[in-house]
């Protein structure tokens, strides 16, 4: 059922056992319609054209001569991206697959132009949030489609069943991590690599060592997403990191994201700048991995 998807229904969708062991046996379930037509509308006019996002949107440089555009923020703050991710449909459909309270780790609009966007080289996210001293990956992201994602355009491919292998090692490659290539060619004969094409609105929850990449964007249409991470409460990092401790995430129904009024609550969000991605990378030393091959 996992690769299909699940139709989400507002008052009827539940973590079933049947849900939880694809998340667990797959590292993903894919949710068609998590955000229906008035909630992704409301979403997309608040980011698009948006002065916000201009402000604080960071090049992410691909290792081959192409880049997106991130805008990332550690609070979710009270106005309407705020109200997505705290809603229940995404934090608390989160807490039910990792079993057990969440807190938001951070959220990010991710922008791949037509023609210009650049990869996403193959890697775990929690090859990045290790290092962040998280010690335990009870940790997972919530990739909502903005756009059409298809292959043309720079969808998600993933090695379903990969988060089952465990964290593997991590090297900085341009402004990413990589993942070992070597391992990654040994997963991929045992995993099937799958193409997550979905459209506006669809949701796609996965396992912080699921394996995913994203190729260039070759096509006209842009590739938007938007995604939301979340820890676990008793998972706080050991240390102060760029990405908020445990945080007390206070819910809110869904029908809190057409409701609000609140378009940015800049204050509360706590901005990845540009000044503070350069510093997470000074923490970072380590040397650059080949990824060619991808």
């Amino acid at each position: 059922m996992a690769n299909k998807g699940y139709q989400f229904q507002a008052g009827s969708f539940q973590v079933t056992p049947e849900v939880k062991a694809d998340f667990d046996t797959n590292g993903y379930i894919l949710v068609r319609n998590l955000l229906n037509e008035t909630e992704l509308k409301k979403l997309k006019g608040i980011l698009e054209d948006s002065d916000v996002i201009k402000e604080y949107a960071v090049d992410i440089n691909d290792g081959a001569n192409r880049k997106s555009r991130l805008c990332l923020w550690n609070q979710p703050g009270n106005d309407v991206t705020g109200m997505v991710a705290r809603s229940e449909k995404v934090a608390g459909t989160c807490e039910k697959l990792l079993g057990g309270e969440v807190y938001h780790y951070h959220t990010k609009l991710m922008m791949k132009e037509p023609f210009t966007g650049g990869r996403f080289v193959w890697h775990q996210d929690y090859g990045y949030w290790y290092g962040n001293t998280c010690l335990f990956p009870d940790m997972m992201t919530v990739f909502i489609a903005m756009d059409p994602c298809r292959q043309d355009n720079g969808c998600l491919k993933i090695l379903q069943g990969s988060n089952r292998c465990g964290r593997i090692e991590h090297k900085k490659t341009g402004g990413q991590m990589g993942a070992d290539l070597e391992r990654v060619d040994m997963l991929k004969a045992v995993c099937p690599v799958v193409s997550v094409e979905m459209d506006p609105g669809d949701a796609l929850f996965f396992h912080c060592n699921l394996l995913h990449t994203s190729s260039q964007n070759d096509g006209p249409n842009r590739r938007w997403a938007f995604l939301c991470a979340y820890n676990r409460a008793d998972n706080n990092p050991v240390r102060e990191h760029v990405h908020p401790l445990y945080t007390k995430l206070n819910k809110v129904p869904d029908s809190a994201i057409v409701d609000c009024t609140v378009d940015w609550d800049v204050e509360a969000k706590d901005f990845f700048t540009q000044e503070k991605r350069d510093a997470y990378w000074k923490s970072r030393p380590e040397p650059e991995v080949d990824t060619s091959q991808n």
